[in-house]
């Protein structure tokens, strides 16, 4: 969860994390059988709206996202658009053969793609990595020494990251004492794989040991969290339906492109 960027919190950051991604599971799902364009046109520009409603973060961290995604879901359908069927030729060079149809099935398939981007960031932006393992701990009965020692292991990239720019700082200023020879091409790679891979290797034995002393096991527990269902999850999913309605209303009495099958 990106703490550091929140401005403020919605219902949706108090939805069950078991119901946002069943939803989200569900929109994937949904969108594979429509080919309505204008219908799913209308779905995007509303996860979009309800991304940036939800979300609570600052909108710069939003639109890098966005930015991201966009170029990603663009460029997997360019193979698409530039090598589809079609009759109506926009443009042609040796291979490349753009067409009207492949056109429209190269940017429908982008859609799909930022579609469910957008909820997937609304879920990311909303949801705490330590509630996401409760929940599945407490409702989906997830042997908590798996679910705990995932959390762990996130906890420690951060001091994975830390260990990197120390060791490099230190190899910086080594080098300057050492013939060049000893660290060109490979050997530079071998002085910080080797020794970041032998003191996480160290880490995560310890982790592992502690954790076993500390009784982490696959018996009775109790928790710290407990992550219930409310009634914001039935708010979630009214909310859900709405706009997978209200897109397709909208498809149906204010199309833009009039496509109706883009398959």
């Amino acid at each position: 969860m990106y703490e550091q960027f929140k401005v403020y919190h919605t219902f949706m950051d108090h939805v069950n994390v078991i119901t946002k991604l069943t939803l989200g599971v569900l929109l994937f799902a949904l969108v594979i059988f429509i080919h309505h364009f204008d219908w799913m046109l209308y779905l995007a520009i509303i996860m979009f709206i309800f991304m940036i409603g939800v979300s609570g973060v600052r909108l710069k961290l939003i639109m890098a996202f966005v930015s991201v995604m966009m170029l990603f879901s663009f460029t997997s359908s360019l193979f698409m658009i530039f090598y589809g069927d079609g009759s109506t030729t926009l443009f042609q060079w040796g291979i490349v053969h753009i067409t009207e149809e492949s056109l429209y099935r190269g940017i429908h398939l982008s859609l799909r793609t930022i579609t469910v981007s957008f909820f997937g960031l609304s879920i990311a932006f909303t949801s705490e990595i330590v509630k996401v393992f409760y929940s599945l701990m407490q409702h989906l009965k997830v042997k908590p020494k798996y679910a705990y020692a995932f959390m762990a292991a996130i906890r420690m990239v951060p001091m994975m990251f830390e260990s990197f720019f120390q060791l490099r700082n230190a190899l910086k200023m080594r080098y300057h004492v050492i013939d060049s020879s000893q660290y060109r091409g490979l050997n530079r790679i071998k002085h910080l794989i080797i020794p970041l891979l032998s003191q996480n290797i160290r880490r995560a034995h310890r982790l592992s040991v502690a954790m076993e002393k500390k009784g982490f096991h696959n018996g009775t527990r109790t928790y710290y969290y407990h992550v219930p269902f409310s009634y914001r999850d039935i708010l979630l999913i009214v909310i859900f339906l709405i706009m997978v309605v209200s897109a397709y209303l909208l498809a149906m009495y204010f199309p833009i492109t009039h496509m109706t099958d883009v398959r």
